[in-house]
């Protein structure tokens, strides 16, 4: 490389600067790391984003491991194979670069030396040419002044900015921060769609297309996704299967061909310890947080999977476990604590009519693999299984509606809030606001469905004319035939997971 490409490098430590090249091995005609053959759909999702330049910036948020990393690294290919010119991407991962946190202003000075010393000219100068410019910055929250760094850059010079982050407070924080200068994308783990890729099994694209959620307020919509269940059903099941028993982490599916336990110890380590041990540890204002009680309050997250306990219970259980005087405050803080993470979705309840909010949040975890690991105690959720196991029937209903819960939470812009049991109303699993309709789901997740006892919280709330809900979904085992009442699709879980 000529030794006047990096001739203002000294700008930056020589740490830094070795760290930037490293990440970028493309601005010395390098090729990137191997890269997984099976993309995730984040990757079109970014590139649609990109293309439509409705916003500068570009922000994908999901939890730790679930790649967002191995998408950013996709796309910067696919950027580099379409002849954008390699010095033209900078990308610069904030978690792993201690250097950076000892600048002032880590991203405004990294993308001064980027003009100079790669770049060579200024963003704008590019742009003025018609050429685009791309900023990739990975796990950003790990930068304090992140936002307002990244606004003062994109006010002033035209280039397109991708970032991730795995802290749903931090993120949001910043978005506020950010209003009209972001498009935001929500990464959950993989959709059944891509667990269908990762495996060869044809089981159609994601059914919920990008243009909005109105899509959701039509039974007909609901009732085609059946139909496509239905179409599919073989397929659908083998990877149902496939994510019953290992749920949908990248790397348990990457890895099909490891045993649980195995791939269960990498989970622990890099997922959860990680955002135990690392994460969380250091709150606000430098004050460590309680890595056992942490740990503890994840053992119960997992325990009450898919329930809403109120925090007296778990202050209870957390004191027995530990010994110690933990009191339903200090487990509300912990619990916010790890929904930050996104490691788990706390879905609140919902409030009509500012009326006082009674229980606690429905706790829907990122993934039932992360139970499974972190308990050492894998339940059978796909209907063979459990016919093998009804003695775990109740459990399995659990996890399956915490498994509905993370993944209507993983959809962008989607209000979602559960119904406490008040008065004559039942409790609803979940309902959905969708401008000003609501549609309420309920989980029943058994061998057999009773028409009136099992849709009776569903009823009463669609016959309340307050609620504007023009029908609601009942979220089954197995795939049976219509309900007479036609104001209730229902559908199995198998096929509610094609939405993604």
């Amino acid at each position: 490389m000529a030794s006047d490409f990096f001739f203002h490098e000294m700008q930056l430590s020589p740490g830094l600067v070795s760290d930037l090249r490293r990440l970028n091995p493309w601005w010395e005609g390098d090729p990137l790391p191997v890269l997984p053959a099976t993309r995730r759909h984040l990757v079109d999702e970014i590139h649609r984003r990109l293309q439509m330049r409705l916003a500068p910036m570009v922000v994908l948020r999901g939890p730790r491991q679930i790649g967002k990393t191995t998408a950013q690294l996709h796309v910067v290919q696919d950027l580099l194979d379409r002849g954008v010119p390699p010095r033209h991407i900078l990308r610069v991962q904030c978690d792993e670069v201690p250097e950076l946190t000892r600048l002032r202003e880590p991203i405004l000075r990294v993308v001064d030396w980027y003009e100079q010393a790669v770049l060579q000219k200024r963003l704008n100068e590019v742009a003025q040419r018609g050429e685009p410019t791309y900023l990739f910055f990975d796990e950003v929250q790990n930068l304090r002044t992140w936002a307002a760094e990244l606004k003062s850059l994109v006010d002033a010079s035209t280039t397109q900015v991708v970032i991730t982050g795995s802290s749903a407070l931090r993120i949001e924080l910043g978005r506020e921060s950010l209003a009209g200068r972001v498009a935001t994308i929500e990464a959950g783990v993989l959709s059944l769609t891509e667990i269908g890729t990762f495996h060869r099994l044809d089981v159609g694209k994601p059914f919920l297309v990008h243009n909005g959620l109105e899509a959701l307020t039509r039974k007909d919509f609901w009732a085609e996704l059946a139909a496509r269940g239905v179409k599919v059903r073989e397929a659908r099941d083998v990877a149902f299967k496939w994510f019953a028993d290992r749920g949908g982490y990248p790397l348990v599916h990457q890895k099909a061909e490891i045993p649980w336990p195995d791939l269960a110890d990498q989970l622990n380590e890099t997922v959860i310890r990680r955002v135990i041990q690392h994460d969380l540890r250091v709150g606000e204002r430098g004050r460590k947080r309680d890595a056992p009680l942490l740990e503890e309050v994840f053992r119960l997250a997992c325990r009450y999977v898919g329930q809403s306990p109120r925090p007296s219970l778990l202050a209870r259980e957390a004191q027995r476990a530990l010994d110690a005087n933990v009191g339903p405050q200090r487990i509300t803080h912990y619990l916010r604590f790890l929904g930050d993470t996104l490691l788990l979705r706390l879905i609140e309840p919902l409030e009509i009519r500012l009326k006082r909010k009674r229980g606690g949040a429905k706790i829907c975890l990122a993934d039932h693999g992360l139970r499974a690991s972190w308990l050492q105690e894998v339940i059978p959720i796909d209907p063979q299984g459990l016919t093998e196991n009804p003695h775990l029937t109740t459990l399995a209903g659990h996890i399956a509606e915490s498994i509905v819960g993370a993944t209507l939470a993983a959809t962008s812009s989607l209000d979602l809030a559960y119904l406490p049991e008040r008065g004559a109303q039942p409790e609803i699993d979940f309902v959905l606001t969708i401008g000003t309709k609501r549609i309420p789901m309920e989980v029943r997740y058994q061998k057999r469905i009773d028409p009136l006892r099992d849709t009776e919280a569903m009823r009463t709330f669609i016959e309340n004319s307050i609620n504007n809900a023009p029908f609601g979904i009942l979220v089954t085992q197995s795939d049976s035939e219509p309900l007479d009442d036609a104001r209730i699709i229902n559908l199995p879980l198998s096929s509610l997971l094609l939405l993604r």
